[in-house]
Formats: structure tokens, C-alpha cells, sequence
């Protein structure tokens, strides 16, 4: 595993609290959320190209 892409998920979770927090306290709780729920997705799509990576070495190293 790649050190940077954990670099990477750490930088776009500590942007995510900081705009969560950001817009909680200014009253905005649904884009909130909304933000959450994106910063979710984009780190879910990052790790999935990392799971697609692993499954295709395999795929080559076995042969299948």
C-alpha cells in the first residue's frame, strides 16, 4: 500500500470535519451532511480503484 493515498484519504477527511464543522455552526446542518456524504463517496472511489488494482495483479499473477 501506497503511502501517499493514505496521505490523500487523511487530507480529504480533515477538510470534511473542518467544512462539516464549518457549516454546522453557521446554521446549514443539510449541506453538512451533504458534505460528509461527498467526502465519503470521493475516499470510497479511491479505495475501490485500490481494491481494482489488487484484484487485477492477482488475476495476472494466478493466471485466471
Amino acid at each position: 500500500m501506497q503511502v501517499d493515498l493514505i496521505f490523500k484519504i487523511a487530507a480529504v477527511g480533515i477538510l470534511v470535519a473542518v467544512l462539516n464543522q464549518l457549516l454546522i455552526r453557521s446554521g446549514r446542518e443539510e449541506q453538512a451532511m451533504m458534505t460528509t456524504l461527498a467526502g465519503l463517496i470521493v475516499v470510497t472511489m479511491m479505495i475501490v480503484q485500490e481494491i481494482s488494482k489488487l484484484f487485477s495483479m492477482m488475476q495476472s499473477v494466478f493466471g485466471f
